[in-house]
């Protein structure tokens, strides 16, 4: 069953809570660059901030900007985060270093969890429904998504938020680095088409989409499904593309784009390269990680950036990777990996 995004808000390392990114984006490069925050009181009760992580004013601000103008009765919230508030878990745990585990704050405790995000979201929107939230590192987002789906596949919803939140604090950062997460110099943006090293540039993601299981004149496109898969050959991806196009009712060339998740490192951006040139060499590659950097949540922007193409009938030259035929979008597949394990494609159509 098809169901549509109807609304979708984000905040990032590009302006937040709109969509100026898309005609005007802000180009990063440094290694390391922490969210641009927008004002919380127009969305959040400065009372109650102050006993908020800045992750969990982001996820709120998010949740509350997709919803506005909606009238429709929300049933249910379903989060993706990787890492969930790592910003106020390291302060509980510096504290009970610190403390000897004596008077430590309650508050960074509770909100450690990582299903805090999602609970604190159903508090404040007062949705007493489906609450789930999966924590899967850099597929969190795609499995909250496919639960969303698989629900409405089952009759059980009609309407549902789809959040996906993650936080870079500098410590993490580091830890990070020291792995070979991130590039070693400043990222320049020919590095995404030569990716020539490993490493990418750290991020930050709070984005929300407002699922429905009837298109309004406000739906930015429809979702004809998705398919999870772990560590598939390419005939086991041509088979998961087969399946969504049969279920969108068109073939494989109606496909107008193909949204990757090209991050500047080689052993990510091959697999993508690869699977391209096999399936779909004269069509259009769309990329978004230049703009919101790599995070566990980074593959929702691959979703928002999809649905805002379709729903503008355009793909802006700063978000095509590789130029196939030209056409006004109709059909785009979303295509993720994480360590070329995990998989995702989604098909989504105006």
């Amino acid at each position: 069953m098809a169901v549509y995004i109807q609304s979708a808000a984000q905040i990032s390392i590009q302006s937040p809570l709109c969509d100026d990114w898309f005609t005007d984006p802000i180009l990063r490069e440094e290694r390391y660059f922490r969210s641009e925050e927008p004002d919380f009181k127009q969305y959040v009760d400065p009372m109650s901030a102050r006993r908020m992580g800045r992750l969990l004013k982001r996820a709120l601000a998010s949740a509350k900007k997709a919803l506005e103008g909606e009238t429709a009765t929300l049933d249910a919230i379903v989060t993706g985060t990787g890492l969930g508030c790592i910003e106020t878990t390291e302060k509980f745990l510096l504290a009970m270093l610190k403390e000897g585990e004596q008077a430590l704050p309650p508050s960074h405790f509770m909100q450690s969890t990582h299903n805090t995000i999602g609970s604190l979201i159903a508090q404040h929107l007062k949705c007493h429904g489906y609450n789930n939230t999966y924590t899967h590192r850099g597929t969190s987002f795609d499995c909250a998504l496919q639960d969303v789906l698989m629900q409405f596949d089952l009759g059980a919803l009609s309407s549902a938020l789809v959040c996906a939140n993650d936080e870079m604090t500098e410590l993490y950062f580091q830890l990070f680095d020291q792995i070979g997460y991130w590039k070693k110099e400043d990222v320049k943006s020919e590095m995404f088409h030569n990716a020539s090293s490993e490493g990418s540039f750290a991020g930050e993601v709070s984005a929300t989409f407002l699922l429905e299981r009837d298109r309004t004149e406000k739906s930015l496109c429809r979702l004809d499904g998705q398919v999870l898969m772990y560590q598939p050959d390419e005939l086991r991806v041509r088979e998961a593309i087969d399946e969504l196009l049969r279920k969108g009712g068109i073939g494989w060339s109606d496909v107008d784009g193909v949204v990757c998740g090209y991050n500047a490192a080689r052993s990510n951006d091959e697999v993508y390269a690869r699977l391209m040139e096999a399936l779909f060499p004269d069509v259009t590659q769309i990329y978004y990680k230049h703009l919101f950097g790599e995070s566990f949540s980074a593959s929702a922007m691959g979703y928002y950036v999809a649905a805002l193409c379709l729903k503008r009938g355009e793909v802006p030259s700063h978000l095509v990777f590789k130029k196939g035929r030209t056409t006004t979008p109709k059909h785009i597949l979303v295509y993720n990996h994480f360590q070329n394990k995990d998989h995702s494609v989604a098909l989504l159509s105006c």
